[in-house]
């Protein structure tokens, strides 16, 4: 094998070959890790899962429709009740799982302070999912 040097004092040309040595050594040792490794890579741990057939369980909590009106008088699912009379239904909704959702309906005219004192009655009862219902506005 010859070896050739920078210096050009013989007059000898450099070497114009690319040395492939160095890279068959670095493509074989990557082969061997990839032999040892691979083996490794596919090792799968045998279980014997037990068969079950259950369908899924989709409870959907049910909703209740909370109205206000312009006069400050509070419907529960349509009945006219009192405030005392939602915070003791509001408590025991709390109490139930899964809880209820909370529809609330408030009319336009309606004081801010009956929709306060309403979501107040419900966040104390435990009652966490209550959702505002509008009218889309008209052009």
């Amino acid at each position: 094998m010859a070896f050739a040097s920078f210096d050009n004092k013989n007059g000898a040309a450099p070497v114009a070959e690319i040395n492939m040595v160095p890279l068959i050594d670095v493509m074989l040792v990557l082969l061997v890790i990839f032999i040892v490794t691979a083996p490794l890579l596919t090792h799968a741990v045998k279980l014997d899962l037990p068969k079950v057939d259950a369908s899924a369980n989709d409870l959907k909590p049910e909703k209740i429709d909370f109205a206000i009106d312009a006069q400050g008088q509070r419907f529960w699912n349509g009945a006219l009740v009192t405030r005392a009379e939602a915070q003791t239904r509001f408590r025991s909704e709390g109490q139930r799982q899964p809880q209820p959702e909370i529809h609330l309906r408030a009319d336009h005219a309606a004081l801010y302070q009956t929709v306060a004192e309403t979501l107040a009655d419900a966040s104390q009862a435990g009652l966490s999912k209550v959702g505002f219902i509008s009218q889309p506005e008209t052009r």
